[in-house]
Parts: C-alpha cells; sequence; structure tokens
C-alpha cells in the first residue's frame, strides 16, 4: 500500500523524520510503517522544498538533514569537548569495520581507538578524563542502536581501566555516517563540503536555503538590512504559510526582524519552547521583565546588548519576583549559576548570542516574543501548576 496524498499520518511523519536521527523499524514498527506507505509524498516533498534526501532502508529510515549552516546545539548533547568527538569517530571506524552482530571486548575498541585518535598527545586509559570521555562515546553508540552491550556495564571503567565489557555491533553501524557528492580527501575544509551540498540545487537554491532555515533551526532573523534570505520569506511569506500549513503542524509567523514556525498544541514527540524543564520559567520571566523595562529597546535588528553583569543583575531581581515559584534548585542556586544555566538555554534556541571578544550578550529578537508569568495568587507549593504563557 503507498498512499499518493499529504494525509496527517503524513504530516505527523515529516515532523518526526525531521526531529529524529532515524527510525529503526525494530523499535518504532508502526512509525516505520506509516512513512514507508507515504514514502512516495514524503520524498517529494523534502527534496522539492529542502533539498534533503529521504533514505528507506529495509531495517530503517532516515531524513539527511543538512544545515544552512551549522550550529552549536547541533552537536551531541552528551559530548562535552573535541575530545569527545574525535574518540567518537575513531569508534565509528572501528564498527564500520566489524560485521553485524560480531561480538567485541570493550578491551578491543579501545586499543583501536587508541591507535587511531588524531590528537596531539595520545590517550591514555590511566587518565580518568580520557575513560570518562569513553564512555560517553560508548554510550551515544548505545543510544544510537550502533552498538549493543551483551555483558558488563560501561560505567565501571571509568573507575577501573581493567573493567571489561562485552559489545555487539549492530546493522546500523554502517549506515550511520551519510554519504558526500565526492570523495572526502577531495575536500580542504567544512566549508567546502556545506558549499558542495548545493550542487544540482542551484536554480532553487535560495527557496531550499530558507526552508531548511525554517524547518531545522528556532528561528531565522534578520542579519542586516541586505539580507536575501529573509527578504524572500517576507516577499513570500503567504506562499510559504499556505504550503506549510497544509504540510506540517506548523504555522510560519514573520516578523520586523525574525521569522519562526509555531505549534498552536504542544506536541509531545516534538521539541519545543518552552517545554516542561524547570529553567523554562526562569526564561520565561526574565523575557517577561525586560519587555517591561523601557531602558532595554532593541536596535534597528530587533537585538538587546547588555553585559554579563547587568545579565545576571536582571536575574537576581527576577527571582526577587518570581523565585518563590521556581524549583527549589533554582531559588537556591547561586544567581552565576542560574545566569549560566539560562544563557545556555537562550543559545541552544537561538535567542541569545555572545560577542566573542567582550562577552557581551547580544538578546536576540525571538527572546521578545516569549513571556511568562504566574497568577498573582500563586501557590509556592512544589506539586502546584505555574501558569505560563509563551
Amino acid at each position: 500500500m503507498e498512499l499518493n496524498h499529504f494525509d496527517d499520518k503524513a504530516v505527523r511523519a515529516l515532523a518526526l523524520l525531521l526531529e529524529k536521527f532515524w527510525v529503526l523499524r525494530l523499535e518504532e514498527p508502526d512509525l516505520y510503517q506509516i512513512i514507508r506507505e507515504r514514502e512516495k509524498v514524503l520524498k517529494r516533498y523534502v527534496d522539492d522544498k529542502l533539498g534533503f534526501e529521504l533514505i528507506v532502508h529495509q531495517h530503517f529510515i532516515k531524513l539527511e538533514k543538512i544545515p544552512v549552516e551549522p550550529k552549536s546545539w547541533m552537536g551531541v548533547h552528551d559530548f562535552q569537548e573535541p575530545r569527545d568527538y574525535s574518540m567518537f569517530c575513531c569508534a565509528l571506524a572501528f564498527t564500520e569495520n566489524c560485521s553485524v552482530d560480531e561480538q567485541f571486548l570493550l578491551s578491543d575498541i579501545c586499543e583501536d581507538i587508541k591507535d587511531l585518535y588524531p590528537g596531539d598527545f595520545p590517550l591514555d586509559w590511566t587518565n580518568y578524563n580520557h575513560r570518562r570521555s569513553l564512555v560517553r562515546v560508548i554510550k551515544v553508540l548505545e543510544k544510537l542502536s550502533i552498538l549493543k552491550s551483551v555483558e558488563g556495564e560501561i560505567d565501571r571503567f571509568a573507575m577501573d581501566s581493567e573493567q571489561e565489557v562485552l559489545y555487539e555491533t549492530t546493522v546500523y553501524a554502517r549506515y550511520f555516517m551519510r554519504s558526500y557528492p565526492r570523495d572526502l580527501f577531495e575536500y580542504s575544509t567544512a566549508s567546502d563540503i556545506l558549499a558542495s551540498e548545493w550542487e544540482g540545487h542551484e536554480t532553487d537554491e535560495r527557496r531550499k536555503r530558507v526552508y531548511r532555515k525554517l524547518f531545522i533551526s528556532p528561528v531565522v532573523h534578520r542579519e542586516g538590512e541586505d539580507d536575501p534570505d529573509f527578504a524572500y520569506i517576507r516577499n513570500f511569506r503567504n506562499r510559504l504559510r499556505e504550503d506549510i500549513e497544509a504540510h506540517t503542524q506548523f504555522r510560519l509567523e514573520v516578523f520586523k526582524n525574525a521569522a519562526a514556525l509555531v505549534a498552536e498544541e504542544r506536541k509531545q514527540e516534538l521539541t519545543l519552547f518552552p517545554d516542561k524543564k524547570a529553567i523554562m520559567d526562569v526564561a520565561l520571566h526574565v523575557a517577561s521583565y525586560l519587555r517591561s523595562q523601557d531602558i532595554y529597546q532593541p536596535d534597528e535588528l530587533g537585538t538587546i546588548h547588555i553585559s554579563r553583569i547587568a545579565f545576571e543583575e536582571i536575574v537576581a531581581e527576577v527571582r526577587g519576583i518570581y523565585g518563590k515559584g521556581w524549583s527549589k534548585h533554582y531559588r537556591e542556586s547561586t544567581i552565576p549559576a542560574v545566569t549560566n544555566e539560562l544563557i545556555d538555554l537562550l543559545r541552544d534556541w537561538e535567542m541569545l548570542g555572545v560577542e566573542p571578544v567582550t562577552n557581551t550578550l547580544i538578546i536576540k529578537p525571538l527572546f521578545g516574543r516569549a513571556i511568562g508569568h504566574f497568577p498573582k495568587d500563586f501557590s509556592t507549593s512544589e506539586d502546584e501548576t505555574h501558569e505560563q504563557e509563551s
């Protein structure tokens, strides 16, 4: 059975393909089948609008999502430093050389990673930090279903380099890395790789750039007076809005300095702002406070430049107003610690940037679209549901 029209299940399937790294048949058979039945319409849409490839394999389905430009939030959130990524690539090289269901010991992959590691200084498994990096790498490989633990616990390796774990490679190990238009050795920089993605899309590159920005990133900000991507959104907003609403669960909102896709109702399967994390209370209340203060006026691009010290003072002021309703962690943490978490959150959602030289915070227009408050008679009990608007 194959459907030739974009029905409600195709809308849901498209949203989840954009959300997930891949859909594994063994783990999500129902979703896998829904996509298979709508393969034709989904492939046509993602190719025509975004220039993405939809890979349908007997064991998995994967939408190859290539951004217009890489952002920090697109990385592996479990990784903490560049060494983790280097070790991860070495581990992938090891697993790609393994047969499906082939079993091996942790010490085997440790030896290969150590031999392949490209850093200036060699890996040393007696070094606790190096072992912790490997633990993070292995856990991500397991989360992606590239490796499967047969016997043993990887966490024990963090405390004792002699600990062993028995692993098994899965059928997905050889499909994690995507194929490139040309041999990787022909590229000199990451920018070269991104530029090559547009080969064959010259006639409709602008439209596909805009769709990729809207669908992958939380927001498209106007970058200057002459921003061709944002001008395209402004000029074709009605056509974009009709198409997006017909094929997705989102609505396009366009303002002077920002454009974003918003959901009319919360979808548990999707990553949306705000979610239920307690830091969202802090973010929404700080946004409300900034909007209420006339001294913080945005510039022509809708941004507000503010020092780190001044931002901490705002967080302290807001905690004085709303803090009784915040979670215990944010009520009791130091103001610098709360500010750090808030900055990390807002950077991930592209609501804030940091100037590299001065460390001045740049509050972006999307943050101005958020607001949150508690009712005047809100309860301070931890099990009370707090009202928020966004």
